[in-house]
């Protein structure tokens, strides 16, 4: 996660109740997805950004998590996901994410 989204994450953190706030990811690749998912739960593995050492802890799913797609509108689904649902391993990248979000997360949905 570059720089930027780290500090834009800190600061929704700080400026909402955690319990408020669910991050989605949409990394196309497992690895990068479960990097991502730690960073904003137990903070910046890579000790380079504003969320090194920052325990956040929050709640973090891909957006190819069938939970976030049961949640949402169908037809917005099919026009923004539907594409990337068909090309990416959604099972991997969400079994990624979901174990940085066991492992380090402090709530879930």
């Amino acid at each position: 996660m570059d720089l930027q989204n780290q500090k834009r994450v800190q600061e929704a953190a700080e400026k909402y109740n955690a319990e408020d706030i669910i991050v989605v990811l949409g990394a196309s690749d497992p690895e990068g997805a479960g990097i991502y998912a730690e960073t904003v739960t137990a903070g910046d593995p890579t000790y380079a950004g504003p969320l090194a050492g920052v325990s956040l802890g929050l709640p973090v799913y891909h957006i190819l998590d069938p939970l976030l797609k049961a949640e949402a509108d169908p037809a917005a689904w099919e026009d923004q996901i539907s594409m990337m649902e068909m090309v990416l391993d959604g099972e991997a990248l969400t079994a990624a994410v979901a174990e940085m979000r066991e492992q380090h997360g402090k709530s879930v949905l």
